[in-house]
């Protein structure tokens, strides 16, 4: 079976200096892989690469069999305007809809079906009519993950989903990301800080310093972290 999204060779510099380099990786279906690295190690600019938002400067990415990267669904890092994006709930989750939609200025009953399971799935459908700015931070991230949802076949990619989050909300986060694996075949990639959490559960973990230093199992990992401690 391919894999979702294969890289080989990849290099993503910008002004002359690479910020990932020589990167091979795969994502496999239904799998939830880690990403961690330092502070500047590349993380987010190799996932944005793989979204297509920055060009590498050598390398492929290749996209599986009936993946298409407009049906990735993506949660970038949280920002302060959205933070305070004016709109409600029900509005933010269904904008992850967009890429579908094409042509047309509105939603299909199956997409507005769509939203409304995506934030059932994510335990805030009662809050769908509420304004955004005035949830808490563990809601607001939870809108922007069913936004995500909203996009995903089979792929969600998550960019520091906890920044900012108190540890029961991290708590809540992750095992809300693991449901969604677990009841629904989602495959994750996600980046994190939050080292403890992100690995519960973790199928395969990826260490980036520009280049990848380790790619393995989470038993793999942890006897790699006791040999380099």
């Amino acid at each position: 079976m391919a894999a979702l999204i294969e890289l080989s060779d990849v290099t993503v510099s910008f002004e002359g200096h690479a910020a990932v380099e020589n990167v091979n990786l795969k994502i496999e279906r239904g799998e939830y892989a880690v990403l961690l690295g330092s502070n500047g190690s590349g993380k987010s600019t190799l996932m944005r690469a793989m979204l297509g938002l920055v060009r590498p400067k050598a390398g492929e990415i290749r996209f599986g069999d009936g993946l298409r990267r407009d049906r990735v669904g993506y949660m970038p890092q949280k920002t302060v305007a959205q933070r305070d994006f004016p709109a409600s709930v029900e509005e933010v989750v269904r904008s992850g809809l967009i890429n579908r939609m094409g042509l047309r200025m509105r939603y299909s009953q199956a997409e507005k079906a769509r939203a409304l399971e995506a934030m059932r799935a994510l335990g805030i459908g009662e809050l769908r009519k509420k304004a955004y700015p005035t949830l808490s931070g563990g809601q607001q991230q939870r809108v922007l993950l069913a936004r995500a949802l909203c996009a995903a076949d089979e792929l969600l990619m998550l960019d520091e989903p906890v920044s900012g989050l108190d540890p029961q909300a991290t708590e809540e986060m992750y095992r809300a990301v693991g449901n969604l694996k677990r009841e629904r075949g989602m495959a994750v990639f996600t980046i994190s800080h939050d080292v403890e959490e992100a690995l519960k559960g973790a199928d395969r973990v990826i260490v980036l310093e520009r280049s990848v230093r380790f790619n393995g199992t989470l038993p793999e990992y942890q006897e790699w972290r006791r040999a380099h401690a």
